[in-house]
């Protein structure tokens, strides 16, 4: 009897695979997960069991209701008795209306297209909006984050000088070729007229190119884990074993990627150090890494750089691979990884979830072949695909200076193709392709999606995880270069980004977020864990404590470059950060908050989030005054002349205005008179004169009752 794995079984009966593991479980056949292997019997069982399942749901369709056209003014009723076994009559079809061609509107495009191409002027955007029921186009205009009050008046087809007017009244003494900030950009437009949106700096100078071609690219896959868990001895049994031998590919050396070619698909694999490039490429907006493959020891478990891995990977929306390695140990105990595993939040099919995991023993070469099958599983799950013709685009994964080629940067393609002597940008570097090499040191003249190689002739050294992209020419590289660079320099000179309780406070208030995120470090795990669950205890309705990742150690870089991507606080617990990663998050704007004893921390978080919660608000009854005589002033409308009988009215504060025991108005004091005389109050027993805001429709007998709100804080 042969046999097939489950995954191939699904792909036959075109259905998913773990509806297929669902009706095994259902026929009772035990399986373990999508690459458990199935006998003819079984695989026999399956096409009954879904082939009978297709009968019942066509049986218990609805059947459609009988829809026939009617004259106007026509009214049928039609009953029609349910039988199963007639199929519904078919609808009638509505003819097509035939499609109008407005000659007029036709000219008067060619002649806006025209004129664009004679003047070279920017096309203006525009956003609809609902007035009533009439629709009326608002103009919109696209502008970068920074620009000269010269290049704004142009934009606003207005004179400098009246820009600078506008900036003189909101404070500010700018001078022709001064860079004004987007806040005061679109202050300045709303008092013309206009609307603005920010669009990103010089990205609308590169044309978009036309793509297509679109089809299936290799998975670039990253390998992550704790230290000495085996993922260096992994990639080098995967870069260095004897494929070719077993007819399933060649292996070749690395440069930051390689790439393998497995069973005819091709895989490429990204060697970082560990995950701190994988987070800095993820907080300068670059995801490159389709799937991660979790190496975790089997005689080890889960440790902190585990955890760490699995954090930054659930925050890039990545899907994990364990790979259990070192089974071939005599202390091996993979069901007890797994249930680890499942305490963090990752829980394999074997458990009843959706993460696959593979036994695998680096060090022998066992399970190797079963990992790149998963991979290649989990890739045609995923429908990778991406145009292959058009201009370029792609990723920076590393960089560096090399003698006799200077400043080169390895680069994975994201679409398009990239081509020798192709002119490009990357960030605010530039350069034109000389050379191509991948790691067999083979020279290309062209790559496409999904392969990784090194490129040569930038002008500077580039930045991890800035994109790089093919533009029509190297004067048009150059130039959106420099633009970007003296865009840089301002932003760095002007107010950072400040990830502070206060600016989440100021947010929250907005409504811009909804949880205070945290990186939690401590000096010991015991320490950690019962801070972490102490802290995430104290959410409420209103205000959630998200621990986005907690460890044991010294506050690094790599905390620092995670809370500026997800805009978190990190929280330190008798631990301080490095020299460098002091310096980073200076420069990111990230707070750090070290404490030496726990109930400090608690207390801090507290008071933190007791200053997110919106704040109570209570009325509290000053006096009232009753309306005894309507007094009619030209010009001014009617005033009540009243007499307070409890507390006092005072100039200024709300009121409400009772009709019986009916509220008819909602308002305040807009003014006070005794005789003729202004005044702030008046006390009870004394008459005055009551003019309110908005309402003077007073009758004699009207009570008005004078409150004042008090606002009380709230506490968690």
């Amino acid at each position: 009897m042969g046999k097939k794995r489950v995954y191939a079984v699904a792909k036959e009966l075109n259905k998913d695979s773990k509806e297929v593991l669902d009706a095994l479980k259902e026929l009772g056949v035990k399986v373990k997960s999508n690459l458990s292997s199935i006998d003819d019997d079984a695989i026999a069982k399956l096409k009954k069991y879904f082939t009978e399942k297709k009968i019942e749901e066509k049986m218990e369709e609805p059947i459609p209701p009988v829809e026939e056209e009617l004259e106007e003014e026509e009214v049928l009723e039609i009953y029609v008795e349910p039988e199963p076994k007639v199929a519904p009559p078919k609808k009638k079809k509505k003819k097509k209306k035939e499609r109008k061609v407005d000659a007029a509107l036709v000219e008067k495009r060619i002649k806006e297209t025209r004129s664009i191409l004679e003047t070279g002027k920017r096309k203006k955007y525009k956003k609809k909006k609902k007035a009533g029921d009439v629709e009326v186009e608002e103009e919109v205009l696209k502008v970068p984050p920074f620009m000269t009050v010269s290049e704004l008046a142009e934009i606003l087809d207005v004179g400098p000088n009246d820009i600078l007017m506008k900036c003189l009244e909101l404070g500010l003494r700018a001078t022709i070729n001064q860079r004004l900030d987007f806040d005061t950009i679109s202050l300045i437009a709303e008092e013309f007229g206009q609307k603005v949106e920010m669009h990103e700096e010089f990205e609308a100078e590169i044309e978009e190119g036309e793509y297509s071609d679109i089809r299936e690219k290799p998975p670039v896959v990253t390998i992550m884990g704790h230290v000495d868990h085996g993922k260096t001895t992994l990639i080098d049994k995967i870069r260095l074993s004897d494929l070719v031998s077993k007819e399933k590919g060649r292996i070749t050396q690395k440069i930051g990627a390689y790439h393998v070619n497995y069973n005819g698909k091709t895989i490429t694999f990204i060697d970082t150090p560990g995950h701190e490039a994988f987070t800095a490429m993820r907080a300068r907006g670059a995801k490159v890494t389709d799937i991660v493959v979790l190496v975790v020891a089997a005689n080890d478990g889960v440790k902190p750089q585990t955890i760490e891995a699995i954090d930054h990977a659930k925050a890039a929306g990545v899907p994990i691979i364990v790979a259990i390695n070192k089974i071939d140990l005599p202390d091996a105990n993979p069901e007890k990884v797994k249930m680890q595993l499942a305490d963090v939040g990752v829980i394999v099919q074997e458990y009843g979830g959706d993460v696959m995991s593979v036994n695998i023993s680096a060090l022998k070469g066992i399970g190797i072949d079963e990992l790149l099958d998963t991979i290649i599983l989990l890739a045609e799950d995923m429908d990778l695909k991406a145009p292959f013709e058009g201009p370029g685009e792609g990723y920076i994964l590393e960089a560096k200076k090399s003698k006799g080629f200077g400043n080169v940067a390895t680069v994975i393609v994201e679409k398009g193709r990239i081509k020798k002597g192709d002119p490009f940008i990357a960030g605010s570097t530039y350069g034109k392709v000389r050379v191509m090499i991948d790691e067999d040191k083979k020279i290309w003249s062209e790559v496409t999606p999904g392969i990784a190689v090194q490129i040569s002739s930038f002008n500077d050294l580039p930045v991890v995880g800035d994109k790089l992209k093919v533009v029509k020419d190297e004067k048009t590289a150059k130039e959106i270069a420099e633009k970007r660079k003296a865009a840089q320099r301002i932003q760095e000179m002007s107010r950072k980004k400040q990830v502070s309780l206060e600016a989440i406070q100021e947010k929250l208030v907005k409504g811009e977020y909804v949880e205070l995120k945290i990186v939690l470090k401590g000096d010991d795990s015991g320490a950690v864990e019962a801070l972490s669950d102490t802290l995430v205890r104290l959410s409420t309705d209103e205000v959630h404590v998200n621990i986005i990742h907690r460890g044991v150690g010294d506050i690094t870089e790599n905390d620092v470059l995670l809370a500026s991507a997800s805009d978190a606080i990190i929280v330190g617990f008798r631990t301080r950060p490095t020299g460098k990663a002091r310096d980073i998050a200076k420069n990111e704007g990230v707070e750090i908050r070290t404490y030496d004893i726990i109930y400090d921390v608690v207390d801090d978080i507290k008071k933190a989030m007791s200053g997110l919660l919106a704040p109570e608000y209570e009325e509290h009854e000053i006096g009232r005054a009753e309306v005894r005589m309507v007094i009619r002033v030209p010009k001014v409308g009617n005033i009540a002349g009243s007499y307070v009988i409890q507390g006092k009215v005072l100039r200024g504060a709300k009121c409400n205005v009772l009709r019986g025991e009916e509220v008819i108005a909602e308002t305040k004091i807009n003014s006070l008179k005794r005789f003729k005389e202004d005044v702030k109050e008046v006390v009870e027993g004394f008459e005055c004169g009551i003019g309110l805001e908005d309402f003077d429709s007073f009758q004699e007998g009207d009570i008005i009752v004078v409150y004042e709100t008090i606002e009380k804080e709230r506490t968690i």
